[in-house]
């Protein structure tokens, strides 16, 4: 199995800012009317109040980061409500500096449109992520058989996309694969809550919801590695126990691993 490994997940919010200034809304209106407005037209029309990709704004980024040195879990966080940009630029330092097979759960096509478009509005810098072997350099070579861009590529593995044959009528939940490989699933609140649990001030909540769900395709990647004879059954059960061990670790401080150790029982 390669080392080292990220895992990553975000959780995102409707960029009311945005929406104001490409609407050009009064400036007496509120942000909840502003956002409100935008939906009921969008309802009134037949279409989702989902929010276009690059109208999300990134709040956390939960990663889990495994190499040769063991397992953590990290979350870039925007905690004063102004440093969406850091919050991305940390992600991407992170792939510069370690060059890891990134893994995901429709990281194509979310999670990745997402950063590219607000790295993009904030201007953050990503040379490894969008390096695709035309530099000449022997690194660079490398990167233009299996780059972070190719769909087909393994550098980033997007798991549904690949596990669904790339059909998209294929896709299937990070929740009910975990469930029905016998992992916890999600726990807390879903994304449709991500929203609301923001007005109600509970970033620490989605923040913790956020890594319980990148754990969950941190364990179907292993999972996924086993099937691929990346693992063999006996590494397969020691990587698994490792992860208990660590998240019983981690418990000390964070109940919410507690938690998921409860419901992995």
């Amino acid at each position: 199995m390669p080392w080292p490994v990220l895992v990553f997940d975000i959780e995102s919010i409707p960029d009311v800012a945005g929406l104001r200034a490409l609407r050009n809304a009064p400036a007496d209106a509120t942000d909840a009317q502003v956002y409100a407005q935008w939906a009921q037209e969008r309802k009134d029309n037949g279409q989702s109040d989902f929010m276009p990709h690059y109208l999300q704004r990134v709040l956390v980024i939960s990663c889990v980061f495994r190499n040769a040195e063991g397992l953590r879990v990290h979350s870039f966080v925007d905690r004063d409500n102004a440093s969406e940009g850091k919050v991305i630029q940390s992600f991407f330092s992170a792939v510069d500096k370690h060059v890891p097979q990134l893994v995901s759960w429709n990281g194509g096509g979310f999670d990745l449109p997402v950063l590219n478009y607000r790295g993009l509005r904030h201007g953050i810098n990503a040379d490894r992520f969008w390096c695709m072997g035309e530099g000449g350099g022997p690194d660079d070579r490398e990167f233009k058989w299996n780059n972070y861009i190719g769909r087909y590529h393994m550098r980033h593995l997007d798991l549904m996309d690949l596990m669904a044959m790339y059909q998209p009528r294929a896709n299937a939940p990070l929740d009910a694969l975990a469930k029905l490989c016998g992992f916890p699933g999600k726990l807390g609140m879903d994304g449709s809550q991500v929203y609301s649990a923001f007005l109600d001030g509970k970033l620490e909540d989605i923040r913790r919801y956020c890594e319980t769900d990148v754990l969950n395709t941190y364990l179907l990647y292993c999972r996924f590695q086993k099937m691929r004879c990346g693992f063999t059954e006996a590494e397969y059960a020691q990587e698994i126990e490792f992860v208990k061990h660590t998240l019983g670790e981690l418990s000390h401080a964070e109940p919410h691993w507690r938690e998921y150790l409860e419901a992995w029982k």
